[in-house]
């Protein structure tokens, strides 16, 4: 059997699913939302599959679908795309980081990352014949340094993965980090694969800005978007890939034997809602951090340590002041208390970080009510 994955655990994320299914728990785990998602985008992908091709589409993704992810990107971050060559979609945002990942890392290639880190980046990387190289990222602002990257970066670097706004911790990298990150790009000769799935999920006025639209970064950067996370719609799985004609042939050809094409009637709706008024963006970002202020607001007022989010579903909280570890406080509060969350430290391959814990706020407040009830009884009895 492949080493890669025999000498992988199982996800963290199923790990607590299961624990929360065993014990009836409220799971503020899994990173999905409990509202069912715009119903125009759901009735056009209704229509589409009653009414639509329901055959292979172009490997490509539809015509339409990449016309309307160059113009969304035109429209929200200044990116001038051909459609033609320069977009593509595919099953995922998981599937967009396996197909950059595996064509584009050589065996003995090293490979950045930052931890903590989505949990699918190393193994691929993994199985790609990547060296992974790491930047270890530290509470409470998760921020790197130049020494940081200097300690990461060599001669042999041919690739950085880089997630903004990073999951777990909610944090959103400006243009200073930005510039940053890419001068150590361009000194490299490196390509940036960037995980941007949280786009459109950044709060307190904070603008996203993609790597790709600064200077050296247009030619050297796989930008990775994730239409689940746009609309809510996480069980969708379509990923949005926009890159440099040289480096979208060879993506598409891992994309052929992977996944090779994306349901029609799926692509149809995205198409659709990729094209919605400022609006349908700019309300979404309200609701969700109208929900974080609500669970972070809760958390304080029990005397939680609730860490800095600035975007995606999640909000972090320190329990340190618990006299226990990340991995120990997630398994006795879903046991004993009935509320799921995820230790930071599971995103981490090497000296992680042992106190922090993610919440996801993307609920009903009646949901979070419940879970804060029971995290009160967790403050007063958990030592």
């Amino acid at each position: 059997m492949n080493p890669v994955f025999t000498q992988m655990p199982t996800t963290i994320f199923e790990t607590m699913s299961q624990l929360a299914r065993d014990h009836g728990a409220i799971n503020l785990g899994q990173g999905f939302p409990d509202d069912p998602g715009p119903l125009d985008v759901r009735q056009k992908a209704a229509d589409a599959v009653l009414n639509g091709n329901n055959q292979y589409p172009s490997m490509m993704g539809l015509p339409e679908t990449r016309a309307a992810i160059a113009t969304h990107y035109r429209r929200f971050q200044g990116l001038e795309l051909d459609a033609a060559t320069e977009t593509l979609v595919t099953s995922g945002a998981t599937e967009a980081l396996a197909g950059a990942l595996l064509s584009l890392i050589r065996p003995g290639d090293e490979v950045v990352l930052f931890q903590p880190m989505y949990d699918a980046y190393l193994p691929l990387v993994k199985l790609a014949g990547g060296v992974p190289r790491f930047v270890k990222l530290q509470p409470p602002h998760w921020r790197f340094t130049e020494a940081d990257l200097a300690a990461a970066f060599s001669p042999k670097t041919r690739l950085v993965v880089f997630n903004n706004p990073l999951n777990p911790t909610g944090t959103v990298y400006g243009r200073e980090q930005l510039e940053l990150l890419a001068s150590f790009c361009v000194k490299y000769d490196a390509i940036a694969v960037c995980d941007e799935v949280w786009e459109h999920l950044t709060f307190d006025g904070i603008k996203h800005i993609s790597l790709m639209t600064l200077p050296g970064m247009r030619h050297r950067t796989v930008k990775i978007g994730s239409a689940g996370k746009m609309f809510s719609l996480t069980g969708w799985k379509i990923g949005l890939v926009t890159a440099a004609p040289e480096l979208l042939r060879v993506l598409a050809k891992a994309h052929q034997f992977l996944t090779f094409t994306t349901p029609p009637n799926l692509q149809v709706a995205v198409a659709y809602g990729l094209g919605k008024d400022d609006a349908y963006f700019t309300g979404q970002r309200a609701s969700f951090q109208t929900s974080r202020d609500y669970l972070v607001a809760g958390l304080r007022g029990l005397g939680f340590e609730v860490l800095s989010s600035q975007g995606t579903y999640f909000v972090t909280m320190d329990c340190a002041p618990f006299g226990m570890d990340d991995q120990t406080f997630s398994r006795r509060l879903v046991a004993e208390f009935g509320v799921a969350t995820i230790p930071v430290s599971a995103f981490y391959a090497e000296n992680p970080v042992k106190n922090i814990v993610r919440f996801c706020f993307a609920k009903q407040n009646a949901t979070l009510d419940a879970a804060l009830e029971r995290l009160a009884n967790a403050k007063k009895q958990m030592r």
